[in-house]
């Protein structure tokens, strides 16, 4: 693997993690890629992929592979849809077993760099955090992530209450009234339970 580049972007303040990688791509050094996301947009949003190790997993082993420090950023040079994965070749990364030694890294992209979304369109990461209520105003708990369920999404709520169970609502206009993300608030038609 090549020397960390010196002149490497410093780490956006904004960084999403979008993706890891799942293997080499061809004999050239071309990468296979896992986005996270059905609509892999963000990945070919930027010509810049940042990464970070593997989480290590309780009961899974962490694989080193000596001497190839883990550059701090890919120059994508050509990025695609393959299936149900993306093929990318990269600056810097010239053979297979380059390619392999990313195996499992974590891909970061400037949230800044996301293509623009229509009116009612949002990612999920602008999602996360956001406060909701119904029409009673009574506070259902904070948005603490997404399901995909194939046809829709659903928003998981975390409700103040500690000892409460996540509220889990679809994310589609019958249920979702507004979603205000200047004040952070999402207003939902959905009843609190007790």
């Amino acid at each position: 693997m090549t020397e960390v580049q010196h002149d490497a972007p410093p780490w956006p303040q904004d960084a999403v993690e979008v993706a890891r990688v799942i293997g080499a791509w061809g004999i050239a050094g071309g990468l296979k890629v896992k986005a996270y996301a059905a609509d892999p947009q963000a990945l070919f949003s930027t010509k810049r992929w940042y990464l970070q190790p593997a989480v290590p997993q309780a009961g899974v082993p962490v694989k080193l592979v000596a001497g190839a420090p883990l550059p701090p950023v890919l120059r994508v040079i050509k990025a695609r849809e393959q299936g149900d994965s993306i093929v990318a070749t990269v600056q810097d990364i010239t053979d297979r077993d380059q390619a392999e030694a990313l195996k499992g890294a974590r891909i970061f992209v400037s949230r800044g760099s996301f293509p623009s979304l229509q009116d009612d369109e949002f990612y999920w990461v602008d999602l996360i955090g956001l406060r909701v209520s119904n029409r009673a105003d009574q506070v259902l708990g904070q948005v603490v992530g997404l399901l995909e369920t194939g046809p829709h999404c659903v928003l998981r709520i975390q409700p103040p209450q500690v000892d409460k169970a996540e509220v889990l609502i679809p994310f589609v206009e019958v249920y979702v009234d507004q979603v205000d993300m200047a004040q952070r608030h999402i207003r939902v038609d959905w009843d609190a339970e007790d």
